[in-house]
């Protein structure tokens, strides 16, 4: 675990998850009112006939975006659909968001213009409040700190635990175009660096790009889950990669899984680009991450509602944690899951 020198702890040991486990193992709650710390998509908060739940998310220039590539509307966007995914997340509706900016001197008043553009563009089309935030100069570059704010009806809060043996594993949409569309981005602009008249080329991949400069979130799922008297047993945003975020609910429930690597959803641009690349699509799907879709769990007696959903996939189902995790192949090789997801 230590490195040679110094007798120190490299923090790319640990990982995110494993970081964030590490320093919140032995933080005690000393509020009746905290309900749920660290360990889920959001903190939740004992608010009456409501639970009120809240999240925050860090995106850092040069880790989570290349300003090379990405407009600022857009940026504004996607920070509002990061914050609000885990509130949605945990069954819950976002209500308000708070931003905060740490804006180093390179930046101009237009460009936080076109960054408050995308934001407010965002909130009203999720119908989310922003109530406030902060600003501070910045050395480094460009910083934006997203905090959120929904509430649950207490009987209705899904967390990550609840999944059990048997229940079918779901998700929305598709995934692993939002990490193509990034290698694309990636590539165009390594391209434009080196030769001044280098016309990047995004024509029929706009759907790939689209989805990591400005994803969209399901949030009319949870509704249609709703309607149809659906309460998933888990429930998690597929922010880091489908491995990594399905794991992630095993932990917490106490269980294993198999899924099926036909069943995962992947669009067809998706597998166009990845062969591009030569990248494996599932394997996109996998551990690309930035997806900002839904997977959740449900029980067997709720398989004919959900089927009925177009959004939504059955790809696999929970079994017994000695089973262990592991994806199925079409000719029924089991490969064990492992979170290789995304880094941010």
């Amino acid at each position: 675990m230590m490195d040679s020198e110094g007798g120190k702890t490299p923090i790319g040991n640990l990982g995110k998850f494993g970081l964030i486990e590490h320093l919140t193992k032995d933080l005690k709650s000393k509020n009746k009112t905290t309900v749920m710390g660290a360990g889920d998509d959001s903190a939740v908060i004992e608010n009456g006939d409501y639970l009120t739940l809240v999240s925050t998310d860090l995106l850092l220039e040069g880790i989570h975006f290349n300003l090379t590539y990405t407009p600022f509307r857009h940026l504004g966007y996607k920070a509002v659909i990061r914050g609000i995914s885990d509130i949605y997340a945990m069954n819950g509706a976002p209500e308000q968001i708070l931003i905060s900016l740490g804006v180093s001197a390179r930046f101009h008043i237009e460009q936080l213009d076109e960054l408050f553009e995308g934001i407010k563009i965002a909130c009203q089309k999720y119908a989310v409040d922003l109530v406030g935030g902060d600003t501070t100069s910045s050395l480094t570059g460009f910083t934006i700190g997203v905090t959120a704010l929904g509430k649950v009806e207490r009987n209705r809060i899904v967390r990550r635990d609840g999944a059990k043996p048997n229940d079918l594993i779901c998700v929305t949409g598709d995934l692993g175009a939002s990490f193509l569309g990034l290698q694309l981005l990636s590539r165009e602009g390594k391209l434009s660096r080196a030769d001044k008249d280098f016309k990047p080329d995004f024509s029929g991949y706009e759907y790939t790009i689209e989805r990591q400069l400005k994803p969209e979130f399901p949030s009319g799922t949870v509704v249609e889950l709703s309607e149809k008297g659906v309460l998933p047993t888990a429930m998690i945003d597929v922010s880091d990669g489908l491995a990594s975020d399905l794991l992630h609910v095993c932990k917490s429930s106490g269980t294993g899984c198999r899924i099926h690597s036909e069943k995962i959803p992947i669009d067809q641009e998706t597998y166009r680009l990845a062969q591009e690349f030569n990248i494996d699509p599932v394997t996109a799907a996998l551990n690309g991450g930035e997806d900002y879709e839904l997977l959740f769990t449900v029980s067997l007696e709720n398989y004919e509602k959900v089927r009925q959903i177009s959004s939504v996939k059955i790809i696999g189902h929970m079994t017994n944690p000695e089973m262990g995790k592991y994806l199925v192949t079409p000719d029924g090789a089991e490969a064990e899951l492992s979170a290789q997801g995304w880094i941010g």
